[in-house]
């Protein structure tokens, strides 16, 4: 589906906010020693123009050269043009569009684009021609990037080098984003933690989720993870046709993009059939309270100039106190934004210093293999003093009936 930044009734990206990403971008290229940012369809064409284009064998690309004022074009086939015209990025005037026709060489015409670039600034007074090192987006198809070595002689390295510190840091209106998806899942964790569960199919139920993330202004649901009784201890379970029965946990993980930014939240809930005899036992119970120490010391870490490590080990370390360490199995959390799972990772050897307005998943979980699983995830800003929680549904153990 190709579209932009804009939703009628929600937060919007301003539009010069596009400008002054890309001016952003071409500075730190500079800076680095490349020539141009060659930026394919997927989030980072998304974050500097707006405009999330179609993934097609026919090559979309924003040629970014890394010269303060340079003008950046955004390459795109004819059929296309008209979505490309659309977008904040190119209507408000900031970026030049360059169609080419089926015949042509898209590949070629990028080539051209950067060349110039290079030479525009080596002629230029006090100018000096800059190595051919281009940085290309993460998310570009190898076939385009193949067909661009073809045609261009240069050094080629990741574009995330550049973007990664301008991404990780959300302006105002992506944090209101995320928190308005994140609004929204909670909305549906609630219905579906209050609605029927025993005998129904695990499938069945993420079908639920999916038709409510949707219901509830999402884009898209891209992933609803329902995992009954010993599923649970798989963290990423593909849904199956599983009956859920009376007296056994559920790990629901659900999210997907509202307005282009994620929601990602988990919960367990215990079903017990409206029997009181089928509620959870000692052993699980006293694992949960383990879990929810270690998401709440996690999330009470989260500041500015924390380590991502520190905010790990915080988690980690209440889990490993109580025994149960090597059922932990995962990170603590991921960065999100226009992708589900993004920098900057909660991860053990981490020393990225978090900055307040970093957005990332705090979700510390505890797995026994062939018995159950429990989870509890959080979206979580790093505020200029503290944690700023963007989901608020209880984290309660959820005992319920389910019927």
């Amino acid at each position: 589906m190709t579209g932009t930044t804009t939703f009628p009734g929600r937060v919007t990206i301003p539009v010069e906010r596009y400008a002054a990403r890309i001016a952003a971008a071409q500075r730190i290229a500079a800076d680095q020693g490349l020539a141009a940012l060659l930026i394919g369809v997927g989030p980072d064409l998304r974050y500097l123009t707006g405009y999330a284009a179609m993934p097609l064998e026919r090559l979309t690309m924003l040629v970014a050269p890394a010269a303060s004022g340079a003008r950046a074009s955004l390459v795109v086939p004819r059929l296309e043009a008209m979505p490309a015209r659309g977008c904040p990025a190119a209507a408000a005037g900031f970026i030049d569009l360059r169609t080419w026709e089926e015949t042509e060489s898209a590949h070629g015409l990028v080539a051209d684009l950067v060349r110039d670039a290079a030479a525009t600034r080596a002629a230029s007074p006090g100018g000096r021609p800059p190595s051919l090192e281009v940085g290309v987006s993460d998310t570009l198809w190898a076939s385009h990037l193949l067909r661009l070595q073809e045609v261009l002689p240069a050094g080629f390295g990741p574009a995330s080098t550049v973007l990664r510190e301008l991404r990780m840091v959300k302006d105002p209106e992506e944090i209101a984003l995320l928190r308005e998806a994140g609004a929204a899942a909670d909305r549906v964790v609630d219905a579906i933690a209050s609605g029927r569960l025993v005998g129904r199919t695990e499938a069945d139920v993420a079908r639920e989720v999916r038709e409510r993330l949707l219901d509830e202004g999402h884009d898209t649901a891209d992933f609803a993870i329902v995992a009954s009784g010993p599923n649970g201890a798989s963290p990423h379970h593909g849904a199956s046709e599983r009956v859920i029965g009376a007296g056994e946990p559920i790990v629901l993980d659900i999210g997907g993009p509202l307005g282009g930014y994620g929601s990602d939240t988990t919960r367990t809930i215990w079903v017990t059939g409206g029997d009181p005899s089928r509620g959870p036992d000692a052993a699980f119970l006293t694992a949960f309270a383990v879990l929810r120490r270690a998401h709440e010391a996690a999330t009470a870490a989260v500041k500015p100039g924390a380590t991502a490590e520190s905010i790990d080990a915080a988690a980690r370390d209440v889990i490993a106190a109580a025994g149960l360490g090597d059922l932990f199995i995962h990170r603590t959390g991921h960065g999100i934004g226009l992708e589900g799972h993004e920098d900057p990772y909660i991860v053990a050897g981490s020393g990225l210093r978090l900055k307040a307005g970093m957005a990332f998943s705090i979700e510390p979980g505890i797995y026994r293999e062939g018995a159950w699983g429990m989870r509890l995830e959080d979206i979580i800003v790093c505020g200029t003093d503290g944690p700023d929680v963007l989901n608020r549904s209880a984290l309660d153990l959820r005992v319920v009936a389910g019927v």
